[in-house]
């Protein structure tokens, strides 16, 4: 019985359970990518014209994004507490939009929906930082899968949320809005307990490699089965049966993950770390001195341990790690080994908000940000204008195929930066470069408007805009620490809002509406009087590459001016992450 308390008492503590819960919250909180999906109805039944829906999307998107208020809350507060907050403002927020629209509360003017879409979307700032602030704690060597992973499954959510509501609600739109404000709180309460720091640097395993493998395989295997299951219920009618059994395969993907936790807790030989060699010495000193001691001599064993120490024996390790720790100790005292006493931060320590602002490398990955993944989401937020306007019927599959590929994209930018900063001790931006290339052909193929440039275009800018979401926050986490980490995430989140009002709301809407205005002059010119009666009073529409030519090439311009910035990055930081990864490589 002894033996199975221990175990349980591993398993909750287990980081991998920590991680799995996350990316449950995580595959349930992209409530802002399933507006798309509520805004026919809430347009139909409030009788809003498409400027109303518009401004409804810019309260979602900046809901999406300021997140100052959540770096705070999850800096004093429990992160239960932070997640608490957040699944409240998403049942507050939507749960009354959706009370309206059934019509059991009284309409409201459009300023207040904006703040009911505001708050209720806000409520996954909560849920993204509560869950990247623990997991990158609990997994500090490795930053680029956990971040990836993470904001991969935010990014493939509303694919997720689609098929659950298919098989629960579909017809009834508004029933969809009601399972966004239940569902996701639901998740968040049940699990808010589990997202927290477990001390996870205690618990590297030789196993984790192998995890982490299997946790890639999942998601592959997630993706390609919703991308062909998204294209059966397109293609042909589904009965129900068979959706209940392709829902019931999409669950089953999202619980095999937590297998890795288990196994660990209830198969393996539980492990001393190294620093629970290093502190069980010294049970009996303050246990703040005990930490102060083995802050001096940790980043030095660990250096020094070789991968053969994490196969041997509980005993024989506890043993050799007991030697290395006397040796480093030593070195220290005869001056071999320089342990480094802080003197303000310095890239690569904890910094605070305030103080990463007033560095020109904070800058250097923010802007690049801004240009980029601004860019990216003008796409995201136009497809269905620039597929119609080279001539797409079917354009809600383009929006469902930039969310996979911008979900493996963030997948693998943040695998491909970890082989960089691992392997060849590079600065970690230097894979938002390549993603920002990748960006620029992508927006130049689209505004050619090529045969098939669609398919092209949103596979590459799809793939290149998530990897922005893996690659930037684990960048931010090793220049300016952990300690402020979710206020460092939640700034950054400012680059979409931003760059969206730029190039979205500004570019290519006037880009847009001129070319469209131009076009219907030449029909009206031509002497179809019929046409312009018929196109008075609908806004007029655009047709061909035209439309987004000149938009397209602006975005592209703007991916190769953050490259260069990206690249004075890679430059400035080389010193840094030779520090951080160099010696892992010896």
């Amino acid at each position: 019985m002894g033996e199975l308390n221990e175990r349980l008492k591993g398993f909750i503590n287990n980081r991998w359970l920590v991680f799995v819960a996350a990316i449950w919250i995580q595959a349930c909180a992209g409530i802002g990518y399933m507006f798309g999906s509520i805004s026919p109805v809430i347009k139909s039944n409030l009788n809003y014209n498409q400027r109303q829906v518009a401004r409804l999307g810019v309260a979602k998107d900046l809901g999406d994004s300021v997140g100052f208020l959540t770096g705070y809350v999850c800096e004093v507060l429990p992160l239960w507490a932070a997640l608490l907050v957040g699944a409240l403002q998403n049942l507050v927020g939507y749960g009354w939009v959706w009370l309206i629209i059934i019509g059991k509360a009284p309409p409201l003017p459009l300023w207040a929906m904006c703040i009911l879409i505001f708050i209720g979307t806000n409520g996954e700032t909560y849920f993204n930082t509560a869950s990247l602030v623990s997991c990158v704690q609990n997994f500090p060597k490795n930053r680029g899968p956990i971040v990836g992973i993470l904001k991969g499954f935010a990014g493939l959510s509303g694919a997720i949320l689609t098929q659950i509501y298919t098989l629960i609600f579909s017809p009834d739109q508004a029933a969809l809005v009601f399972m966004i404000a239940v569902g996701p709180t639901m998740v968040v309460m049940s699990l808010m307990f589990i997202i927290r720091p477990v001390k996870g640097h205690r618990q590297i395993r030789p196993s984790d490699g192998a995890s982490f493998s299997f946790v890639y395989g999942a998601c592959l295997v997630l993706a390609a089965y919703l991308m062909g299951v998204m294209l059966v219920e397109d293609l042909i009618d589904v009965r129900h049966s068979i959706i209940i059994i392709f829902t019931s395969i999409l669950i089953i993907i999202l619980l095999v993950p937590i297998s890795i936790p288990v196994s660990m807790a209830f198969t393996e030989e539980p492990r001393l770390s190294i620093e629970e060699v290093l502190l069980e010495p010294q049970k009996e000193e303050p246990a703040k001195a005990a930490e102060s001691d083995s802050e001096l001599v940790f980043s030095e064993v660990e250096d020094e341990k070789s991968e053969e120490v994490d196969l041997l024996p509980r005993s024989e390790r506890k043993k050799r790690i007991a030697q290395l720790q006397a040796r480093v100790a030593q070195a220290a005292a005869e001056g071999a080994v320089r342990v480094k006493r802080r003197r303000g931060p310095h890239r690569g320590e904890d910094f605070t908000l305030g103080q990463a602002l007033v560095k020109a490398d904070f800058w250097l990955l923010f802007f690049p940000f801004v240009l980029a993944s601004g860019s990216g989401l003008t796409v995201i937020d136009n497809l269905g204008q620039m597929s119609q306007s080279l001539g797409y019927d079917n354009t809600h599959i383009f929006v469902s195929m930039i969310s996979i590929w911008n979900f493996l994209g963030r997948v693998g930018g943040g695998y491909l930066s970890e082989i960089v900063v691992r392997d060849h001790a590079y600065p970690r931006p230097v894979a938002m470069a390549v993603a920002q290339v990748i960006m620029a052909v992508g927006h130049f193929i689209i505004g050619m408007g090529w045969p098939n440039a669609m398919y092209i275009g949103t596979l590459l800018i799809g793939l290149g805009y998530g990897a922005h979401w893996s690659v930037g926050p684990a960048t931010a986490s090793e220049l300016f620490g952990l300690k402020s980490f979710g206020a460092l995430y939640n700034f950054l989140t400012l680059a979409n809002p931003g760059g969206s009002l730029i190039f979205s709301g500004l570019i290519a809407s006037s880009i847009y509406d001129r070319e469209a205005e131009k076009q219907e002059q030449q029909r009206r010119q031509l002497g179809s009087f019929l046409t312009g009666m018929l196109t008075l009073e609908e806004p007029p529409k655009c047709d061909g590459a035209i439309c987004f030519f000149l938009t397209s090439m602006i975005m592209s311009g703007l991916c190769i001016i953050a490259i260069m910035l990206t690249l004075t990055l890679v430059y400035r930081t080389k010193p840094v992450y030779a520090h951080l990864y160099g010696k892992s490589r010896t």
